[in-house]
């Protein structure tokens, strides 16, 4: 390491460490790393050591780091247009709205552009409150959904728990989950019924009259990597129907590509009254989200005026890397690449894991999203930490993270599981390595498995 890069590595952990405050830390007991670069699925510190990304960041850079069309796309655009208030026509907006609304499914014309995915998730919610008249939105426990004010309520995980001060208009019910079955369920054709079975319960004894919407995130993202299973979508879409509650498809995780599909709920046949995206819309180079609007919810607003807005709404240079990303995908055949390493690579390498491991419970996943939940016993299935472990309650998931951190691989870890989540751009060689440092790092956490 030369004197230049010490002197800068250490002004960058002197500055954030005095002046940065961050989201989700108690902010003595963090330690950042300070990120020099990145290019493709890697990205280095300022010693030197080179990581895989295997979270994609926050499941966000679907297209890697420092993409040449994309990063040409917000140069050229900020020579052009550095911005224009949402109010005004402007070509690259209308452009990349126009694109979104030809990849969703029939029938989804409009787009209403936010700043990312909580406050896509607002949005939708207040359309379809101000669609319905109706004031309650069913969410699951096992759920993120952002952590502005009525995101937060909306979410199901314990993140929820310091914040839930603002939306009172929120009910949580079980989503279907076979491997931890609410239900009692053995077969994934009983945890689908039953799932639905207790979701109209709860839809039953809240008031069909009293909900205005229904907001799933198509495949779980952060709570598990938790895949659909067949005709719970469809189940999920008829209630809605049958009591006029609107299904809002919550895809800033699973869009655009992550799971080998424009959309998540491509991969599912799914019917959703509005769909809202972020993240791998445009990597997230410039912050950008949205609301996909169904042409009845649309319609509602044709002569009525919809009660919300934000400054920078559809920013120019948000929207361009966005235009970028379509020109990408389609030219270099990501989304059938995406399938293809998913069905061919990760799917059996995980496979091969839980036969090998005594830590691994149960893989699953679609696309380049997956998830390997760790436990103690394959047979009780008791976790390798407990739920919502902190402290030296987690030390087990921190001693499998060294592991695979040693290895050159930054892992994405949620409780007592490791998700798959690489950028869609990485190399078939740099995914077969990542897999194998996990697969090593497994090691680390088979030490903890009972009668070892």
């Amino acid at each position: 390491m030369t004197a230049q890069t010490a002197s800068s590595e250490a002004q960058v952990r002197a500055d954030d460490r005095a002046h940065v405050f961050h989201s989700w830390s108690a902010q003595a007991k963090i330690d950042p790393l300070p990120v020099a670069g990145g290019e493709g699925a890697s990205f280095w510190d300022y010693q030197g050591n080179t990581y895989l990304d295997f979270s994609s960041q926050l499941v966000n850079l679907n297209l890697g780091h420092q993409h040449p069309d994309l990063v040409a796309a917000v140069q050229q655009q900020a020579g052009r247009l550095a911005t224009i208030q949402p109010a005004m026509a402007n070509d690259v907006r209308g452009e990349l709205a126009r694109l979104i609304s030809e990849v969703a499914p029939d029938g989804f014309e409009k787009v209403f552009f936010t700043n990312g995915g909580a406050d896509a998730n607002e949005y939708a919610v207040r359309m379809a409150r101000q669609v319905t008249g109706r004031r309650k939105v069913l969410s699951m426990y096992r759920s993120y959904h952002g952590s502005t004010a009525t995101a937060i309520s909306l979410t199901g995980d314990p993140r929820r728990w310091a914040n839930d001060v603002g939306d009172n208009g929120t009910v949580r019910f079980f989503g279907p989950y076979l491997y931890r079955s609410a239900f009692h369920a053995t077969t994934i054709e009983e945890e689908s019924q039953r799932a639905l079975e207790h979701l109209e319960q709860t839809i039953l004894l809240e008031g069909p009259s009293t909900i205005a919407a229904i907001i799933i995130e198509t495949v779980v993202g952060t709570n598990g990597v938790l895949i659909p299973p067949p005709g719970y979508l469809d189940g999920v879409r008829e209630l809605c129907d049958r009591h006029g509650i609107l299904y809002i498809a919550d895809e800033v995780m699973v869009g655009f590509g992550r799971l080998g599909e424009w959309f998540g709920i491509d991969a599912f046949g799914a019917r959703p009254d509005l769909i809202t995206f972020a993240k791998g819309v445009n990597s997230g180079y410039v912050p950008l989200g949205g609301v996909v609007i169904s042409d009845r919810v649309a319609g509602h607003f044709d002569e009525v005026s919809f009660p919300g807005g934000l400054t920078y709404s559809g920013h120019p240079l948000a929207c361009a890397p966005g235009v970028a990303t379509f020109e990408v995908f389609r030219r270099d055949g990501v989304l059938e690449r995406v399938r293809d390493l998913g069905s061919r690579v990760v799917e059996p390498a995980l496979q091969a894991m839980a036969a090998k491991h005594p830590s691994v419970g149960e893989v699953r996943g679609l696309g380049l999203f997956w998830a390997i939940e760790l436990v103690r016993d394959q047979e009780t299935r008791e976790p390798l930490v407990p739920f919502n472990a902190a402290g030296a309650d987690a030390a087990p998931m921190g001693a499998f993270a060294a592991a695979v951190k040693e290895g050159g691989v930054w892992p994405f870890l949620h409780f007592n599981r490791t998700h798959i989540a690489p950028p869609l751009v990485i190399s078939e060689d740099d995914l077969v390595r990542g897999l194998a440092v996990i697969d090593e790092a497994l090691t680390v956490s088979d030490g903890y498995c009972s009668g070892r």
